[in-house]
């Protein structure tokens, strides 16, 4: 008889009608199962699982599957018309049939129904002949070990097919030397954006890997039987055929698969997307060169503002006080591009932390938004440092009623200049 996809009935002979006491029209388009299946905990019930999942098996992988002994009872009449069910024993072959593209589109099963010799076996007490030997325990018996060993390497290749499908890393099996596609897992498929990449090459799958000699140590591991490793490389893959390459970097290695006559027959492909360990590492760099040129930075202003302050202060008192107000000044604007990442700082927040100890209601910042870089908010601080410091000694601030105006404002728009204006007042007048 012939099942489609679906397990539904396609076709079947006249034999397979008779040994089974059923009609074309009952079984044309029904589900195997719903015909042949057995209710859970009732007889037949684990055979009817073989069943399914043999026919499973078959549209899986795409091989045949053998079934040596089958137990399960099938529908009949009896003379006054009631229906019973009897005893049958079974020996199954499923054989997939296949398009032109290598699918599965149907599976044929040739059924050979073995009751009578399951029924001849003799008493395990009556006398056994060579023929008895044969069916008591020779034919059936193998078969049946035969049939656990495959049973038990199928559920041995599951598990392992569970685990490679489910890998934090990506895994492939490439077959012969044009590295067919055979096995692809889900960390895989997410890497190449969940294309249809099974059964084809990967030169027909991933042409963008061509170009950039990964398809040559893929022919390297095939032709020589040496496996090639690769550390933090760079991939450029594609997320569609057409679309823009998204460089992504990967620790690899391709091991050869080899036969039992230890010829080379494949690829095995084993990696992980290293992409965010490679762009840390080199942020992290960046970072560190960063803070390196900002240190040296640093220890030149702050030796420039020793420098200075020596020329204008002969006492070590004064000069003690002058250099840890300069000292703070710079730390101020430190502390404002660390809040920023060191991506720069605002004007007004530059001037209101450089004037804050001479107190708000003195001061009148006026201006729009300006975004000063790390370099120009350093700069401007210690000036407006000393600006607030003369003016406390010597200016506006060191009156009660002098206050401080600070105007700015941005022009030649077309290449930006920034005006800034400091103007001191009293009530009697101007001072500068």
């Amino acid at each position: 008889m012939l099942l489609d996809r679906d397990l539904r009935f396609a076709g079947m002979n006249q034999a397979y009608l008779d040994v089974t006491q059923r009609t074309r029209e009952e079984l044309i388009g029904a589900y195997v199962m719903d015909i042949f299946g057995a209710a859970e905990g009732g007889p037949g019930h684990h055979d009817s699982q073989r069943l399914e999942a043999s026919f499973r098996k078959v549209l899986e992988s795409g091989d045949s599957d053998h079934l040596a002994l089958l137990h399960y009872p099938i529908r009949t009449r009896a003379p006054q018309g009631e229906t019973l069910f009897e005893d049958r024993y079974w020996s199954c072959t499923h054989t997939p049939i296949k398009n032109d593209q290598g699918e599965v589109t149907h599976i044929l099963q040739h059924t050979s129904d073995v009751t009578e010799l399951i029924r001849a076996r003799p008493t395990q007490d009556g006398p056994r002949s060579a023929l008895d030997e044969m069916l008591g325990g020779g034919v059936f018996r193998r078969a049946m070990e035969v049939e656990a060993d495959n049973q038990r390497l199928e559920a041995e290749r599951r598990q392992l097919s569970d685990v490679l499908l489910n890998a934090p890393g990506f895994v492939a099996v490439l077959n012969g030397p044009d590295h067919v596609i055979q096995f692809c897992n889900e960390a895989c498929y997410r890497l190449v954006n969940h294309r249809d990449i099974l059964g084809s090459t990967v030169k027909q799958a991933l042409p963008e890997l061509g170009e950039q000699g990964h398809l040559d140590f893929l022919n390297d591991v095939y032709e020589t039987g040496e496996p090639v490793m690769g550390r933090q490389r760079a991939f450029n893959l594609q997320h569609s055929p057409d679309g823009p390459a998204d460089n992504r970097y990967m620790d690899f290695a391709y091991q050869p698969i080899r036969d039992e006559n230890a010829r080379v027959i494949g690829v095995f492909v084993q990696g992980h997307d290293v992409t965010d360990v490679v762009m840390a590492a080199e942020r992290q760099k960046l970072m560190i060169d960063e803070l390196n040129h900002r240190v040296k930075n640093t220890l030149a202003t702050v030796q420039s503002i020793a420098m200075q302050t020596a020329r204008t202060h002969q006492d070590p008192r004064s000069f003690a006080d002058a250099f840890e107000a300069r000292l703070m000044a710079l730390s101020h604007t430190h502390d404002l591009l660390t809040k920023s990442h060191w991506e720069g700082a605002d004007l007004r927040s530059v001037l209101e932390h450089e004037t804050r100890a001479h107190g708000a209601g003195r001061l009148s910042l006026n201006g729009p938004l300006v975004a000063l870089s790390p370099a120009r908010a350093l700069s401007l601080g210690m000036i407006f440092h000393e600006l607030a410091t003369n003016a406390a000694k010597y200016g506006a601030l060191a009156h009660g009623d002098g206050r401080v105006t600070v105007d700015w404002r941005v022009i030649n728009h077309s290449a930006p200049q920034l005006e800034i204006i400091w103007s001191e007042t009293e009530l009697c007048g101007i001072l500068g």
